[in-house]
């Protein structure tokens, strides 16, 4: 399900690849795929999901481990449909698109440890390629995590307010109150030269 309003940022923190046997990647192989999708915070208009990512081969000839974080940005409706789980293939539509970017760096540590690359497209459209997922299983913690944070968030006091709005970075806004009396300082300092100047 591709939902046009809604832009999904990969950032992969951590990958890694392990050959576990000698033998290179020409057969047949089947890839078992693990994952886990935990909410790590929620604003308005914006999600950020922390993932893993687990791949293993069978016969056992290679593992993939990725991990990292997926941001979601776009109205709250539709990022929250881009969370649900995708009825046919049983996995949320966002680890799709986790997966996708995932898959260029799998993909490029295979091709150093010369053993078989994970499928292009994880799910059973892909199934005709020679190299099929024969499990796929995603943990999904999205919505049990959304009600903590709510519920934190609002017992929380706001770290500055100005003009009706809250920022989360009260640097900003005591600089420029800092800078704002220097500079009727200069004001008034250049009146007075001029002043000076024209008696």
């Amino acid at each position: 399900m591709n939902i046009p309003n809604v832009s999904v940022a990969v950032d992969i923190t951590s990958i890694a690849g392990v050959r576990l046997s000698v033998k290179g990647g020409t057969g047949a192989f089947n890839f078992d795929v693990k994952g886990k999708l935990e909410e790590k915070e929620r604003r308005s208009q914006m999600v950020i999901v922390n993932f893993s990512l687990f791949l293993t081969t069978k016969p056992s000839v290679v593992k993939f481990e990725v991990e990292g974080t997926a941001t979601l940005t776009g109205k709250d409706e539709e990022i929250s449909k881009m969370l649900e789980v995708d009825p046919e293939i049983k996995v949320p539509y966002v680890f799709q698109e986790v997966y996708q970017n995932a898959f260029a760096a799998m993909y490029l540590l295979s091709t150093i440890l010369k053993a078989p690359p994970p499928p292009h497209n994880l799910f059973p459209r892909s199934q005709t390629q020679g190299i099929a997922t024969e499990d796929v299983d995603v943990e999904s913690i999205v919505g049990e995590v959304v009600v903590d944070q709510v519920e934190e968030r609002t017992e929380e006091p706001p770290s500055m307010e100005s003009g009706g709005a809250t920022t989360e970075v009260p640097e900003t806004p005591t600089r420029d109150v800092n800078v704002e009396p220097r500079a009727e300082e200069r004001v008034e300092r250049r009146t007075e030269g001029l002043a000076d100047t024209e008696g």
